[in-house]
Order: structure tokens, then sequence, then C-alpha cells
């Protein structure tokens, strides 16, 4: 039997499937961001790409501080709970990078046209303040009630990076917890990454067939990376390190800070194993363990 397996190591999978210039969907609400991805594109020296979701964390920040980015199509970017994000504030301000500022809502019904294989979506958001003017929204009338409402394009990424619980050897992906825009980001890019915390047997997926939210004949690759969606939170796994991204709030501040920060903690590291190795265990077993205390979202079928 040909073998279906999508399992690969993080490097391979980048260096595969990311070129320069593609727009990257970046997956993750809150928790699994999938930073460890991230890591490895700003260390294979991948550049003009445009990075979109709906509601951007510090990953954006880090990607565009290392001259990966040339454009951002968010509704947010920022450092959450925290404050701005820094890096991405400089380059704007600069003109470094180009952005197209949608709101949360039109940037997820972008998604969703996408993810639907459709040309656009009716709304009826965006018809007033000014944000109409300043991207590609269009009037149209509703054929049934002659309602006037807005079409917003669909967007469709080349590439989606994710990181989730756990997966088989086959790409048949389980995403646990808050989602966002993920599936939706996902499934309207040609082509989806997968880090995981696990790769688990095919019986254990087939088992939950309900939660599996990306089948692995969608899913290019997917790669064991263990924490890799640090220092976000991952459910049943870990908490958020909120001390990270106080943390990344003051390191951001600086250009040069940050830049000796990417050279010495992400290029010149063998890969994101490396990057977690210079964090203090005793930091890591915390999270873990905070994590144990919270109440569980079954990873057994409970809910």
């Amino acid at each position: 039997m040909e073998s279906t397996s999508k399992r690969m190591s993080l490097a391979e999978a980048v260096r595969q499937n990311i070129s320069d210039g593609q727009v990257v969907f970046v997956g993750g609400f809150g928790q699994c961001i999938p930073f460890a991805v991230g890591h490895e594109i700003i260390r294979q020296g991948r550049k003009d790409l445009t990075l979109c979701r709906s509601g951007a964390d510090i990953l954006f920040d880090l990607l565009i501080a290392a001259g990966t980015t040339r454009k951002v199509i968010a509704g947010y970017v920022g450092n959450p709970g925290v404050g701005l994000a820094h890096a991405f504030r400089r380059a704007v301000q600069s003109g470094e990078i180009e952005v197209e500022d949608w709101t949360n809502f039109s940037l997820v019904l972008r998604l969703h046209a996408g993810a639907l294989g459709i040309p656009y979506i009716p709304t009826a958001t965006l018809i007033g303040g000014d944000t109409p003017d300043h991207v590609d929204v269009r009037s149209i009338e509703c054929p049934f009630t002659g309602e006037v409402l807005r079409a917003v394009p669909a967007l469709r990424p080349d590439v989606a990076i994710v990181h989730a619980q756990r997966a088989d050897e086959d790409g048949n992906v389980q995403l646990f917890g808050l989602t966002g825009d993920t599936l939706d980001g996902a499934f309207a890019s040609r082509c989806i990454i997968a880090t995981v915390e696990e790769i688990v047997p095919r019986s254990v997926i087939r088992q939950m067939p309900d939660r599996t939210v990306f089948p692995g004949f969608r899913v290019a690759a997917v790669a064991h990376v263990p924490w890799g969606a640090y220092p976000s939170y991952v459910d049943g796994h870990y908490t958020r390190d909120d001390q990270a991204y106080s943390e990344w709030d003051e390191l951001a501040r600086s250009n040069e800070r940050l830049s000796t920060y990417i050279d010495a903690d992400i290029r010149r590291v063998e890969g994101f194993a490396e990057t977690m190795s210079l964090i203090d265990k005793q930091r890591l077993d915390a999270l873990r363990e905070a994590r144990r205390r919270l109440p569980e979202l079954s990873q057994g079928g409970g809910i």
C-alpha cells in the first residue's frame, strides 16, 4: 500500500511549501499561535510575504521585525492584553510595509468566502464609517429585497500555518478549544502546514472523528513540534506565558535589541527545540502545571 504520510521535519515543511512573495494566513486565536513555523520562516530567510488574519498576535510583530514581510492584511495587530505591536508600528510609519486595514468581522467574511470557494460575500457591514474608503468593497443590490449591501471580496492565501494538539502521520489534524478564524483561514488557503504537540496513531484519530478539523487530504505537511505555540497557550498542554508577552513589549520597543534577539535566539540556532532549550525549565514546567489546574476540555471526548 502506498504511503500517505504527510509527516516531515518543520524545516522541510517550510522549505517545500513557503516561498518568497506568498500570502500567508497565520492561524491561532489566543491559543495555538504557530510561533515555531514563524521562527523557521525567519531562519530560512523568506521575504516579501503578505501576512493575513483578522486579529494578529505578536508573531506578526516578530516576522515584521525579521524582515520577512512586505504587506499585512488584518483587522488588528497588537500585543494582546499588553499593548502595541512596536515593530509593526515602526514599519508602518517608515513605509517599510503596506497595510490593508479591515475590520475584524469583514476580514473573517473574506476568509469565509475564500473557504466557500465563492468570489465575494454580501454583508450589511462596512456601510458606514471611513473603512470603505480605504479597502475594496462594493455596493450591491439584493436580488430578493432590493436592499443595498456591501460585497466583500474573497481572500485566498497561498498557504496557511497552523498549530494544534495532535495529528496522525497522514495529516489528519485535531484541534481543541478556541479556533477563531483559523478554520476559515486554513480552508481558504491553497496549502496547509500544521505543527502539533503530538503525533498519534491513526486509531486514536478515528476514535474521535468529530474533532478532526483538517482532513489529511487538505494538509500538505505535518510536523511534530512540542511547545510549537509558545509563548501562546495550547488547551490541554500549557497555558500562556504572560510574562513573555510583557517582556516582548519591552524588547520590541528597541529595534537594536530586537535584532540582537532574532539573530541570537532564532537565526543562529538549529531549530525551535534549541530556542526552547534557552528558556528556564522551571518556567515551562509551571506553564504545564497551570494548565493542568484549569478545567479540561477533554481530549478523550468529554464535552
